[in-house]
C-alpha cells in the first residue's frame, strides 16, 4: 500500500475484555468482526521474545473449549528456556490467560476485497507450560501479583496500623496490586540515510529537539499511533520529541527527507500482566506505523553511539483495591506536606535500593545494548542511588539517579517510584517480577520492626559511616546533587557501590548473590528459572559479541586510514591511532591483538577473561574514536 492510503478507522474490533473471554460472547464476537482473520496465542520466554501463529479463526471457534482450556502446542526450539525444555523432554503448551484484555493486531496491507477492512489476528496473552509448570517470564509475574496480595493481606492482619492512613474500614479492601507505566522512547529515521553523529551530539547539546512541534510524517505517524492507543483502550496522556535529532530535510514537494527524530510515548497507568502486555503491543503498533510511513523506528538501548539513547523509564507503585473498584496508593504519606512517603513506601524503596544490584539489574540490563546505554553524561543511571527531593514540598527533579520518587503534595494517588534504568527491549514482566519481590522484603521489614517515617527517612538518608538496621552499613544511598559531577567515578563506586559494566558481571552477580531468597519468596522465582535465565543472556552475550560486536569494530577500525598531507604533528597523532588499532585487531609473529584474545577466551568458555576483555575494547575503542575525530578535524584537504 501506498502511505498515502493508510488511515485510522474506528469500526474495527480492537479489544476484547475478560468478561468477554467465554465461549459464547468470543464466537459472537468473532462473527461479527470478519476482519479478524486469524488467532494467536502470545506467549513470553524467559529471553523476552513473543511468540506469534496464525491460526485461522474458523478453525479457532470450530474447536473454541480446546484452544481455551488446553491452549495449542509446540516444541522447545520454537522458545528461549534453556535447561528447562531440553532436547529429549521438549513440548511447551501455550495456555491461554483468561483474566486480561486481548488485542486485535492488524495488516494494513492486506485489506479485504469484500469488507474493505485490514485483516486481523487477535492476539491472546497465555503462559508457557512445561510439564505441568508455567515457566515463562509472563508466569513470574503473575506469581509476584499473587505474592504481593499475599503479603499484604498477611500484613492487614498482623499491622493493621500500617493502613490507618487511607481513612476507609480495612474490610473494604478487596485486593492489592502492583500498578505500572513506562515512558516508551526511540528513535525514528528514514532508513539507509548516513548518520552524522557529531550534528547530533551538536544538537542535543542545544536541545534543539527536545519537546519542538513534529513535522511532515513523523507528525501524522506520532498523531495516528496516539489516536489508534486510544481506540484500543490505552489512554495515551502524550506524545512528543526527546532530547536527540536532527532537522529534517525539506523536498521541493513538501515533503521530509533525511529524518533522524527521538520520540516518546506515555501512556496511563493500570495493574500487574495488563501493564506489561499493553507495552509489547504498544512497542509493535508504533514500530508497525512508522513503517507504514516508511521511518525505521528503533528500541535499542543505544542505537546510535554518543547520542541519547532510549530509556524506558519504569513507574511502579501498590495499591489497595476497594470492593467498589476504587484504589488507594500504598506510599502515598498520611500527611503530604510533612512526610515524603508512607512507612510501606519508605520500606518498599529501600527494599529496591538494597537487591537492586545483584537481583533486579540482571533482569533490566543484560545485553551489549543495554550496558552501552549506561554511561555518564546521557540521563542514564549508573549507580545504585534515590532521589526523594529536598523537602516535601520540593520534588525530586534529579535526572542522574537510579530511582526518582515522584510525587505531589496535592496529588497523594500519584506516588510512584520512577526506575529510570529500563530500556525498550528490557523483558517488563521479569523487571516488574524483580523489583516487586525486592519491594516487598523491604516492606517485610517495616511490617517485622515497627518504625516510624522519621526513623525510615532518617536510615535511607544516612552517610557512608553510619550504620543501617536494614540497609547497608557502608554505602550512601540518597543524594539530591548531580552524582557525575560532584563525586569522582572512585568516589562513586566508593559510596554508592561499584556497578557492573558487562553482561557476564551482572549475571554473575545473579548467580552468586547470597539474597536469592528474596526472589524466591512465594515461589516466584526458583534456581531453575534463574539458571536458565543466565544461560539464555550469556549465550546471546557470547555470540553477539564474538560474530556482531568485533566484526562490527573491525569494518570501524578498517575505514581509520591516514591522512594524504600530514604535518609533523599528525605523525605523531597517526603513530597513536595506528598503535591502538593495531593492539585491537592486528596478531603478528610477536603479539596477539585484543579481538583475537576475545576469541580465544570464548572458545576456552572463559568468560571472565572474556569481560575483562571485553570492557577494554570498549575502553580502546572510546578512545580511538576520540583520537581520530581530532585527527580527522585537523586536515584541511579532504582524505
Amino acid at each position: 500500500m501506498r502511505i498515502d492510503d493508510f488511515k485510522v478507522r474506528d469500526d474495527l474490533l480492537f479489544s476484547i475484555p475478560p468478561d468477554k473471554h467465554d465461549n459464547d460472547s468470543l464466537t459472537a464476537i468473532l462473527k461479527q468482526h470478519p476482519e479478524v482473520q486469524f488467532v494467536s496465542l502470545m506467549g513470553v520466554d524467559i529471553a523476552g521474545n513473543d511468540t506469534d501463529e496464525k491460526i485461522p479463526v474458523n478453525r479457532f471457534l470450530e474447536h473454541i473449549e480446546s484452544y481455551l482450556t488446553h491452549g495449542v502446542q509446540t516444541d522447545g526450539s520454537s522458545v528461549v528456556l534453556p535447561s528447562i525444555a531440553t532436547i529429549n523432554d521438549a513440548q511447551i503448551d501455550l495456555i491461554a490467560d483468561l483474566q486480561v484484555n486481548w488485542y486485535v493486531d492488524y495488516n494494513y496491507e492486506n485489506i479485504d476485497p469484500q469488507t474493505n477492512k485490514p485483516w486481523g489476528t487477535l492476539r491472546i496473552p497465555a503462559f508457557l507450560v512445561h510439564n505441568g509448570q508455567m515457566v515463562c517470564a509472563r508466569a513470574t509475574l503473575k506469581r509476584a501479583l499473587d505474592q504481593v496480595n499475599d503479603v499484604f493481606f498477611s500484613a492487614l492482619s498482623s499491622r493493621p496500623d500500617l493502613f490507618s492512613g487511607l481513612d476507609i474500614p480495612l474490610q473494604s479492601i478487596e485486593a492489592f496490586e502492583l500498578t505500572a507505566a513506562t515512558e516508551l522512547e526511540f528513535w525514528v529515521r528514514t532508513p539507509d540515510d548516513i548518520i552524522n553523529r557529531e550534528h547530533l551530539s551538536t544538537s542535543q547539546t542545544l536541545k534543539e529537539q527536545y519537546w519542538k512541534r513534529t513535522k511532515g510524517i513523523v507528525r501524522s505517524a506520532l498523531e495516528q499511533t496516539l489516536k489508534l492507543m486510544e481506540l484500543y483502550g490505552f489512554a495515551p496522556e502524550m506524545g512528543h520529541k526527546e532530547v536527540g535529532g536532527v532537522k529534517a530535510h525539506l523536498r521541493e514537494s513538501g515533503t521530509m527527507d533525511h529524518i533522524l527524530e527521538q520520540l516518546e510515548i506515555d501512556w496511563q497507568y493500570t495493574s500487574g500482566l495488563q501493564a506489561a502486555d499493553n507495552e509489547l503491543f504498544i512497542r509493535i503498533l508504533t514500530k508497525e506505523i512508522f513503517r507504514l510511513h516508511g521511518l525505521e523506528a528503533s528500541f535499542m538501548a543505544k542505537p546510535i553511539p554518543g547520542v541519547a539513547g532510549n530509556g524506558e523509564h519504569t513507574h511502579v507503585n501498590y495499591v489497595a483495591v476497594l470492593k467498589d473498584k476504587t484504589k488507594l496508593n500504598l506510599f502515598a504519606a498520611k500527611d503530604m506536606s510533612k512526610d515524603y512517603l508512607s512507612v510501606i513506601g519508605w520500606g518498599a524503596l529501600m527494599g529496591l535500593l538494597k537487591h537492586y544490584q545483584p537481583l533486579v539489574a540482571p533482569f533490566i540490563s543484560a545485553s551489549i545494548d543495554a550496558f552501552n546505554r549506561l554511561k555518564p553524561g546521557f540521563e542514564a543511571p549508573t549507580h545504585v542511588s534515590v532521589s526523594i527531593g529536598r523537602s516535601p514540598a520540593e520534588p525530586s527533579r534529579n535526572r542522574t539517579v537510579l530511582i526518582c520518587l515522584v510525587r505531589n503534595e496535592h496529588a497523594p494517588q500519584a506516588t510512584r517510584f520512577e526506575l529510570r534504568a529500563p530500556n525498550p527491549h528490557s523483558n517488563l514482566y521479569f523487571v516488574m517480577a524483580a523489583s516487586s519481590q525486592a519491594m516487598l522484603d523491604g516492606v517485610a521489614y517495616v511490617i517485622r520492626d515497627v518504625r516510624s517515617e522519621k526513623e525510615l527517612e532518617a536510615e535511607l538518608t544516612k552517610d557512608g559511616d553510619s550504620t543501617g538496621t536494614y540497609l547497608s552499613s557502608d554505602r550512601i544511598y540518597r543524594t539530591e546533587d548531580d552524582i557525575f559531577t560532584l563525586y569522582t567515578e572512585d568516589e562513586r563506586d566508593r559510596y554508592f557501590g561499584k556497578p557492573a559494566t558487562t553482561v557476564y558481571e551482572t549475571l554473575r552477580h545473579l548467580i552468586e548473590s547470597a539474597d536469592h531468597h528474596v526472589l524466591f519468596e512465594g515461589g516466584v522465582f526458583s534456581d531453575r528459572l534463574l539458571r536458565a535465565y543466565t544461560k539464555a543472556m550469556l549465550d546471546a552475550w557470547e555470540l553477539e559479541l564474538k560474530d556482531r560486536i568485533l566484526m562490527q569494530n573491525l569494518v570501524q577500525i578498517r575505514d581509520i586510514r591516514p591522512a594524504f598531507n600530514e604535518t609533523s604533528f599528525d605523525e605523531r597523532n597517526w603513530r597513536e591511532i595506528d598503535r591502538i588499532r593495531k593492539t585491537l585487531a592486528k596478531t603478528d609473529s610477536i603479539n596477539e591483538s585484543l579481538f583475537d584474545q576475545i576469541r580465544g577466551a570464548l572458545d576456552r568458555r572463559d568468560l571472565y577473561q572474556a569481560s575483562m576483555l571485553h570492557a577494554k575494547m570498549d575502553q580502546l575503542m572510546e578512545t580511538l574514536d576520540t583520537l581520530y575525530d581530532r585527527y580527522e578535524k585537523n586536515q584541511i584537504e579532504r582524505f
